[in-house]
């Protein structure tokens, strides 16, 4: 059998894609940079949302987040229950079929790893990782064991841009380019400057990364993907479905530099990275998932038709509720605002930390911003938006009036309709209804029900009731990890087996410990 990959993830936060490779020199990228000329760099690569939490449910499940019901902002950590009414927190409960993609790895003999943001919409069952942790490193698997290993970098997060805000800079705020949205003040410079030094902190962070790699000898036999999980974390990119907030970076680097230098233009769904690691590891795209593989087992064409389309999501954020749904072509966007009688900007508590937010704000209720400083904080908004980002970049001028445009929005509303038609969207549920169907009008959610032994034709065989539950072992005295279960194995009498089992969403089940 051929030597299978190593896969190598190197994922940051909150950045669009603002990197020499992709045409911006407003800071220096030479590591990102490497890997585009050594790799295949993706043009059109766009998230399902504007967002980290919703997005990254989408990239670990392979599915869009309103067919999994991980679209709200957030379900983890805090739910804001004081003004929401719902649980202070809670792990989505997806269809019975969704699994987290590592666990098809683990499965298959990969070792995964995660160091180590999570951030799923759900609490990851113990079979998904042999370690998520800030020690977490391809270096704790077994000689020879092919690995699959996620490394995210905070450092371009929103939250740095305040969080770091006496660090040097790497960029003169004299330097930044303000976009037509934003007014040209210090604190709009020195925020965006800050952003961009960020950016340039992280890339160096891949260099560090890259080198560890080569000094371990592994270069020559892993693949390494770069991506962003959305756009900016500034104002009036984050959280939007607007080009800006869904547009990302993407870079995929092959052993021995096979594809070097290559631009793929065609659209791309993050969605689409989970089938893809998997074919590059020999295994199938599983049939619940709605991404494609963007390439064959051996890095060639993967022979799946090209996406005319892709599709992002906006629903609860922190306190605020909206849903806002978007259909992109690479240069037309149709945004369907399902309440459009809402604003369009959401007064979060969170964003307002951000200096140029509180400035926006204060100028906002000044007066000084002019006509399109203040589209953000319209009123209310339309419910259809159409716009061409050939002409209009920033998005400023709603054409979906326009009877010139009116061929390519009728293409656009059309696309949208096939979507909701054969996509689940539990968006349109609203959210303590999901939750009350998913806990079967409980108050906490369902307990995984403990798996079975038993031996069957001289093989060991486990089981649990629960449907969409997966199930890890542990074989004699194995004190950390769960291997995965997939069907009866060949065991020796009088083994010591401990085996637990849990659905996502579900609390796991009992621990059973037999001797068989």
């Amino acid at each position: 059998m051929a030597q299978r990959p190593n896969m190598l993830w190197l994922s940051c936060e909150d950045m669009s894609p603002h990197l020499g490779c992709y045409g911006d020199s407003t800071v220096p990228t030479p590591n990102l940079d490497r890997l585009a000329r050594e790799g295949v760099r993706f043009t059109n690569a766009f998230c399902t949302a504007g967002v980290c939490a919703p997005s990254r449910n989408a990239i670990i499940t392979g599915m869009y987040q309103t067919a999994t019901g991980g679209h709200n902002m957030r379900t983890l950590a805090n739910t804001f229950p004081e003004k929401t009414g719902l649980p202070r927190a809670y792990s989505i409960v997806p269809p019975p079929a969704v699994r987290a993609f590592p666990e098809y790895l683990r499965a298959n003999g990969y070792y995964c790893t995660n160091n180590e943001k999570t951030d799923y919409q759900f609490d990851a069952p113990p079979t998904v990782w042999d370690e998520t942790s800030p020690r977490a490193h391809w270096k704790n698997r077994a000689d020879g064991q092919p690995f699959f290993a996620v490394f995210n970098n905070i450092v371009t997060h929103e939250s740095q841009v305040w969080a770091r805000a006496k660090l040097p800079l790497r960029v003169s705020p004299d330097r930044i380019q303000i976009p037509a949205y934003y007014p040209d003040t210090k604190t709009v410079r020195q925020d965006m400057a800050r952003h961009f030094s960020n950016i340039a902190d992280m890339d160096s962070w891949v260099g560090t990364m890259l080198k560890e790699l080569e000094e371990n000898g592994l270069l020559a036999n892993t693949i390494i993907f770069f991506w962003s999980d959305h756009g900016d974390g500034l104002p009036f990119v984050k959280r939007e479905l607007y080009d800006r907030g869904l547009r990302v970076p993407l870079l995929v680097r092959f052993p021995n530099r096979k594809n070097a230098g290559t631009t793929r233009s065609d659209l791309v769904s993050m969605i689409d990275l989970a089938p893809t690691v998997l074919t590059l590891a020999g295994l199938p795209t599983p049939k619940q998932m709605q991404g494609q593989a963007l390439f064959a087992k051996n890095g060639g064409t993967s022979g799946n038709p090209p996406r005319r389309y892709v599709f992002a999501a906006r629903d609860r954020m922190d306190t605020e509720y909206d849903r806002v749904r978007a259909v992109h072509d690479g240069r037309y966007e149709y945004i369907r605002n399902f309440l459009p009688e809402k604003p369009l900007y959401q007064d979060l508590d969170y964003r307002k930390q951000q200096p140029m937010m509180a400035e926006l704000l204060r100028l906002r209720d000044e007066g000084r911003l002019n006509t399109v400083q203040m589209q953000w904080f319209r009123p209310t908004k339309p419910a259809e938006e159409l716009y061409d980002l050939k002409t209009d970049p920033y998005q400023l001028h709603n054409l979906a009036a326009d009877a010139a445009f009116a061929p390519q929005l009728k293409r656009l509303q059309q696309a949208f309709a096939q979507w909701q038609h054969t996509v689940p969207d539990f968006g349109a549920i609203p959210e303590k209804e999901l939750i009350r169907q998913w806990w079967h009008g409980a108050d906490k959610p369902p307990i995984t029900a403990d798996p079975t032994l038993a031996r069957v034709n001289g093989r060991l065989q486990i089981q649990c009731p629960t449907e969409g539950a997966s199930i890890g072992y542990r074989i004699g005295n194995e004190t950390t990890g769960w291997r995965v279960y997939t069907g009866p194995f060949v065991v020796a009498p009088a083994t010591k087996i401990s085996c637990l089992a849990q659905r996502i969403g579900y609390q796991k089940s009992n621990e059973v410990v037999a001797t068989l």
